[in-house]
């Protein structure tokens, strides 16, 4: 099954969310499998009439015995992840930006758990899963689309993060992050808590992550996996080969072997 990534229309969500994909319940009864890599989104994935379950490595979503509207947030993942469906069902996942979240829910860090592999239900307003079982009920995509926009549309606030945008931005360059929370007159541990309040993990981890996938699109535009790695901050080829196995399980050269970035849809690596 093909799935399409769509970006948002709405020029304010543009900039707080990265895009969305649907899946829909038809007569297959394929199952669906594919595998989503470490990254620095918010993910929140609304499914109709299915349940959840969850290990470390493997998110599994089977059909429900009752009529159901769940949904979940998933924030921080340092290993790839193999999304499994039994068979389809009605699904949208939203991919929201770093700190994009924040701008629709009070709280945030209510959802933020030490144990990300917790599972965590996600109900964030009262008229939420009456008005995401609508949504699914539309089978006009580009009425559904309108409408799931609208919807996050009416809960939007603008809020004032300039202080974690500018922190977010510095942790994106080579600066030594001591540096960046000396910066901010704070403690690099104090920097940390803010950004596990924020983004639900630490600074360094962050990074690691930023860096791993700037690499991935910056593939195409060098020579050889040692001028990518320069090019992304990496302290040396050691280190760009160390990170790449820890959030990939691969080397640089076998996952850029495996993985086409130039021809595999947007989502696989989402």
């Amino acid at each position: 099954m093909k799935i399409k990534f769509y970006k948002p229309i709405n020029k304010i969500l543009e900039k707080y969310i990265e895009g969305y994909y649907f899946i829909d319940e038809d007569n297959q009864s394929d199952a669906i499998s594919y595998w989503t890599f470490p990254n620095n989104y918010t993910i929140v994935t609304i499914t109709q009439n299915g349940s959840l379950k969850q290990s470390d490595n493997k998110i599994v979503i089977v059909p429900s015995e009752k009529k159901n509207i769940f949904s979940n947030i998933t924030y921080r993942y340092n290993t790839p992840i193999e999304i499994f469906y039994l068979k389809p069902l009605n699904e949208v996942t939203i991919y929201f930006k770093p700190m994009g979240i924040h701008f629709f829910l009070d709280k945030v860090e209510n959802y933020y758990d030490e144990d990300s592999t917790k599972e965590i239900e996600f109900n964030p307003f009262s008229d939420f899963k009456t008005k995401m079982g609508e949504i699914f009920g539309i089978l006009d995509r580009e009425k559904q689309i309108e409408e799931l926009e609208d919807y996050w549309l009416s809960k939007f606030v603008e809020k004032d993060f300039s202080t974690m945008k500018e922190i977010i931005a510095a942790i994106e360059t080579n600066t030594r992050i001591e540096e960046i929370a000396k910066r901010h007159k704070m403690s690099r541990q104090y920097l940390n808590k803010l950004f596990k309040k924020n983004i639900g993990k630490s600074a360094s981890e962050y990074r690691k992550i930023h860096r791993f996938r700037k690499a991935i699109f910056d593939k195409n535009q060098v020579k050889n996996l040692t001028q990518l790695s320069y090019k992304n901050s990496f302290y040396d080829q050691s280190h760009f080969v160390k990170d790449f196995k820890d959030l990939t399980l691969k080397s640089p050269k076998s996952f850029f072997e495996q993985v086409d970035t130039e021809k595999e849809t947007i989502w696989f690596f989402l």
